[in-house]
This record gives C-alpha cells, sequence and structure tokens, in this order.
C-alpha cells in the first residue's frame, strides 16, 4: 500500500498543471463512484443497467471553474459508451450541451484503458487513460487529455486521480 501512495502523490505532482474530466469507469448497476483527480472531483451513479448519471466539476487553469452533469450510456456491453451532457462556465462565459463517445477495454489483472471524445458548439475534448484497481473499490487514474476551447489556447497534459466505488 505505501507503494501505491508513493506512486499516487509522484503521479499528482507530474500532472499538477492538467485538469482532465471524470474517467471512465466499468460500474455495477446501482453503483456509485465518487473521484478526485489533479484539479477536479466528480460524483456518478449507474441508475439502470446501461445508463450511468454523473456531475463534474473542473478548476481550469486558465479558465477558471467549469462543472457539467452527464449521462453515458452503455451501447455494447459496458465497452461502448455514448455520452451527451450539458457544461457551463466555458470559456467567455458560454453554455453548451455536448455529445460524445467512449471506449474502454475489459479489464485484464485489475488494469482497463479507455479513450473518451466529447464535443459541443464551443469546444471539443479527447481523453485517453487507464485506470488500476488498488484494492476492491479504489481505483487509480492516470490519463492524457486535450481540453479545446473555440476561445483561447487549450489544455492538455497528464492527469492522476483515485476513485472510491460503493
Amino acid at each position: 500500500m505505501k507503494k501505491a501512495a508513493l506512486l499516487t502523490a509522484g503521479l499528482m505532482l507530474l500532472g499538477s498543471a492538467s485538469v482532465f474530466a471524470a474517467p471512465i469507469n466499468q460500474m455495477a448497476n446501482h453503483e456509485t463512484a465518487i473521484g478526485v483527480g489533479t484539479n477536479e472531483s466528480y460524483i456518478e451513479h449507474k441508475v439502470t443497467q446501461k445508463a450511468t448519471l454523473g456531475y463534474d466539476y473542473m478548476d481550469r487553469d486558465e479558465y477558471g471553474d467549469q462543472n457539467e452533469v452527464y449521462l453515458q450510456y452503455d451501447m455494447i456491453g459496458s465497452e461502448v459508451k455514448a455520452i451527451g451532457g450539458y457544461r457551463w462556465d466555458l470559456p467567455g462565459d458560454k453554455k453548451n450541451a455536448f455529445g460524445g463517445v467512449a471506449m474502454s477495454t475489459p479489464k485484464v489483472l485489475g488494469f482497463d484503458a479507455y479513450a473518451s471524445y466529447v464535443s459541443g458548439k464551443d469546444f471539443n475534448e479527447t481523453q485517453v487513460g487507464l485506470n488500476k484497481d488498488l484494492i476492491a473499490n479504489v481505483n487509480l487514474n492516470v490519463n492524457y487529455h486535450n481540453f479545446k476551447p473555440d476561445e483561447g489556447g487549450h489544455e492538455h497534459g497528464v492527469g492522476v486521480g483515485v476513485a472510491v466505488k460503493f
């Protein structure tokens, strides 16, 4: 456990300039995940066998705080998801509905990889990452995130987070 804590602390320092959206979690029906990352936090709940409802708070370096609510819908097993949501406090004080897709691998030895892409009228973002089960209900997430708003520069970098599922 000490190695996992040191790894987490080191990765947090490495990714301290980056913000990432909520990672793609594979959850059981009626399971909840609460996570914190480099500069963000989220909560999501699998409300049915196929639908996950979530809220994400992001502290962007250049653009201040952003908030979003989203729905992920499992289209093919839990590995391919459609994503839809609403984000506010975008650059220029804009608000956008957005849509996208996420794909993840099945879990192998406690690891699963994922990639997601979402786009709204005034932004798009891509994320690729890896989740690792640390213990039964706690996992570590390491990812690369690229946020491109229509106004201003884009933010990208490595991020890290921890989630608890119950």
